[in-house]
């Protein structure tokens, strides 16, 4: 068998009728802010711990609109809140972060 140089990759397809939304709908009862991100990407781009462990704020709301355990990310949050600060819809990201967790907490 040839080598074209490439691979198939496993398919991202999401089947909306069967994620588990919870979390996420928690988050937007408790905090509004989770539904004015417009996942502009500034807050990934500031972030400290974004070089080293791939840590977004983009990546969180998404995965938690996907159904995904998002908890592995949040504990790279070093909390410094430079990503507040650059938010061109003035969310409180360190706030949502910490709905986040307590959320998971319950």
């Amino acid at each position: 068998m040839a080598d074209f140089g490439f691979r198939l990759s496993k398919s991202s397809t999401l089947d909306l009728d069967r994620i588990d939304t919870k979390v996420y709908d928690r988050l937007c009862d408790t905090d509004p802010d989770a539904r004015t991100c417009m996942a502009c990407g500034s807050c990934s781009a500031t972030c400290t711990a974004a070089p080293f462990s791939g840590m977004s704020m983009r990546k969180v709301i998404l995965g938690l609109q996907r159904g995904q355990d998002v908890r592995p990310m949040l504990s790279n949050c070093m909390l410094c809140g430079k990503c507040t600060m650059v938010c061109p819809r003035g969310i409180n990201t360190r706030h949502l972060i910490l709905s986040i967790c307590r959320i998971y907490d319950r």
